[in-house]
């Protein structure tokens, strides 16, 4: 007889397991090595990114995916050449100036993760105009991370479950994995299922560290601008076809 346990473990692999996964983050590598490659400077393929950005938004809703994550820039980034952060910071004006009105239009509400306190005064109020814009919809959550960097969000979250112990809030003993995920970026949205990084590198570059604990990693070859619909079907049907066990085994799995 199964135990209550592997039943209920059973009963979430088989929710998380369907064709079409629930949360899906993309790194979108490859821009600068896509222009590189057509002997353009690094800004035509970080334009010719938001192409891939605006297709496959448009395909995930369509596919029914209810949280799409979109890494923009690292925190890291800020070391790249000075002119490619110039271009790139008003590369995200111009998006959200233009693209969060289709977004509205499609029922897509739209988010940023990350610390914004870098972003000008400008920037800022911008992302904050796009979020109340959209902050109502319902149909698929599109969240940019930027400025974001894995290892700060977790330091992030630990931060203020400290401040809370110090305000006499929560009892050390009270501090576990839930309590700490509380406060972690997209902590309200389904568990990351599927994470993909395009351009050929397979690591995941201190990003959503906490988030992608069970995710499936999906890697490829494709420079980000050359990321089609087709490449995200193939993508999710790479996924459909694994097997999830969040810790069991595939015999217990195939015996409840």
């Amino acid at each position: 007889m199964s135990s209550p346990n592997i039943v209920a473990n059973k009963q979430l692999i088989d929710e998380q397991q369907e064709s079409i996964p629930q949360h899906i983050a993309i790194i979108m590598d490859g821009n600068g090595r896509w222009a590189q490659q057509r002997g353009k400077s690094r800004v035509v393929g970080h334009k010719s990114g938001v192409e891939s950005v605006r297709a496959t938004v448009t395909t995930a809703r369509k596919l029914g995916v209810k949280a799409l994550t979109l890494f923009a820039f690292s925190s890291e980034n800020w070391q790249r050449p000075e002119k490619e952060v110039s271009v790139l910071m008003d590369l995200f004006m111009f998006v959200l100036t233009r693209e969060v009105k289709r977004l509205h239009k499609n029922d897509i509400k739209f988010q940023v993760i990350g610390d914004l306190s870098r972003f000008s005064a400008k920037l800022q109020r911008k992302i904050a105009e796009s979020q109340s814009l959209t902050v109502n919809n319902t149909s698929m959550v599109l969240s940019v991370a930027a400025n974001y960097g894995g290892r700060w969000d977790i330091a992030n979250a630990a931060k203020i479950v400290t401040q809370q112990v110090l305000n006499n809030e929560l009892s050390v003993d009270d501090i576990d994995e839930n309590s700490l995920h509380s406060h972690i970026c997209l902590a309200n949205l389904p568990e990351l299922d599927l994470l993909i990084r395009t351009g050929g590198d397979y690591r995941i570059s201190n990003f959503l560290l906490w988030q992608a604990a069970y995710a499936e990693l999906y890697f490829t070859e494709t420079l980000w601008p050359d990321f089609d619909e087709q490449q995200l079907k193939k993508a999710i049907s790479t996924f459909s076809q694994r097997e999830r066990r969040f810790g069991l085994t595939g015999e217990q799995i195939k015996s409840t």
